[in-house]
């Protein structure tokens, strides 16, 4: 400003001195307020010029300007590219901010100082059933219609969460939300959402798990009880005593089996999966299952007092020369439990059919009965500890209810899977699928 004023007075001057010295002063006077006015004009059409090229599309293009309009332009320009470099670096840490958000496993929803959505991530959206664009700008509560949560947003504070219904597609289990509301800025508010289904499915699985552990153990000691007590207040003759002995004998085996198939379940829940280095002859294994299923058949036969032998038609395909690679133990259970489960809830009469096959990638072993067969809403919960279709008739057979959740867990433990097909009527089939990693031939053992 300083340069540009002394050079408007330099060329005052250069016009006034000559016209001073050959017209006079006043005429000097005259034409040196003619260049100060020709300057201001050329200064106001420049000024223009300016606005209107800060106002156009490209201001970053060369305009050819000169002079201390030149230097004016050039500073303006470098602010300019600077903000915009500025406006550009803080629109991508929002987009990466954004996208952090939205790949939350939690929802995000930005609500304005009157509870209007400003904005929600897809998973906010999934849980409270909102549409992230559609719904902007509505109230939350007018689209979460839920009485919890209606009351929890009129409180003054929000120092805890809470729990409400959530909006799922699942149609076998209600979707459970922990929903806490969190204030920021100026009267803003943000809330944050959280799928707590598996925590709140684990804790009623492990409510229910004591109460059934506590109803089975309860059940033979209060026969072993009452027994006690009659065998020590009433004097009976032999043949009473040793009934009485028997069914007390029944009880205990029936809790010492409750806590062993415990103890089998912690070990194997507690345990590194199995290695391949034990090898497990299928022919070996399937005889000793097929023994035990005759024998249990026998005495489900015998249960009213005539033990005719094994009362339903057995059909074990011959064992191929196959080698599981897998703890005995562990595999003996698992399979034994299938066959145990078929013969109990078979009737007198059934057919229970068991085949060991392979393909690609895996060997299946399938248990096949003519039993009554399950309805399609009990067949994800089968193998959940002490599930049980029917009480009633699951007491009568005599099982723990942890049959299943054994197998499972040993198929998963070698890296296979249990599957469940069922048709009530008709029958089931129980299989054991294990990666065909697992197998070996005998003749593939002797080398």
């Amino acid at each position: 400003m300083l340069m540009a004023m002394l050079g408007l007075m330099f060329w005052a001057l250069l016009v006034a001195v000559p016209v001073w010295i050959f017209v006079g002063s006043q005429a000097a006077v005259w034409s040196a307020c003619g260049v100060v006015v020709l300057a201001h004009l050329r200064s106001l059409w420049m000024t223009q010029r300016i606005e209107r090229w800060l106002s156009g599309p490209d201001v970053l293009a060369d305009g050819h300007w000169r002079g201390i309009w030149g230097e004016i332009v050039q500073r303006l320009q470098r602010l300019l590219i600077q903000r915009d470099k500025q406006a550009a670096n803080a629109q991508a840490r929002l987009q990466r901010l954004l996208e952090a958000i939205q790949a939350s496993p939690n929802g995000v929803t930005l609500l304005d100082n009157e509870g209007r959505i400003e904005w929600c991530n897809d998973t906010a959206a999934s849980h409270l059933g909102l549409d992230a664009k559609r719904d902007l700008l509505q109230h939350v509560v007018h689209l979460v219609r839920d009485p919890v949560f209606s009351r929890y947003f009129a409180q003054h504070t929000h120092d805890s969460e809470v729990i409400i219904e959530g909006r799922g597609n699942s149609l076998t289990q209600n979707i459970k939300l922990s929903v806490h509301l969190h204030a920021y800025g100026e009267g803003h508010q943000m809330l944050l959402s959280r799928d707590i289904t598996a925590v709140a499915l684990a804790d009623a699985m492990r409510r229910d798990f004591v109460a059934n552990v506590s109803h089975e153990i309860r059940t033979p000691l209060t026969v072993l009880s009452g027994f006690v007590e009659t065998l020590q207040s009433i004097p009976l003759d032999e043949e009473e005593r040793q009934s009485y002995l028997h069914l007390m004998s029944v009880q205990a085996e029936r809790m010492q089996s409750l806590v062993a198939d415990l103890l089998t379940l912690s070990q194997l829940e507690g345990s590194l999966p199995p290695g391949k280095h034990e090898r497990t002859p299928l022919p070996e294994l399937m005889a000793q299952v097929l023994s035990d299923a005759r024998s249990l058949s026998s005495v489900l036969s015998g249960q009213g007092g005539d033990e005719r032998g094994p009362v339903h038609e057995l059909v074990f395909e011959s064992s191929p020369p196959w080698v599981l690679l897998g703890v005995r133990s562990e595999l003996l259970s698992a399979i034994s439990n299938l066959v145990s489960n078929a013969v109990r809830y078979t009737p007198a009469g059934g057919r229970i059919q068991t085949k060991w096959s392979t393909s690609t990638d895996c060997v299946t072993f399938s248990v096949t009965d003519t039993g009554p067969g399950i309805a399609p809403e009990h067949l994800p919960r089968l193998s959940e500890r002490f599930y049980r279709v029917d009480r009633s008739r699951s007491r009568e057979t005599g099982g723990t209810g942890l049959g299943l959740a054994i197998a499972k867990h040993v198929v998963q433990r070698h890296g296979g899977e249990l599957r469940i097909e069922s048709q009530v009527g008709v029958g089931s089939t129980f299989m054991l699928v294990f990666p065909a990693s697992r197998l070996e031939t005998l003749s593939d053992q002797t080398h």
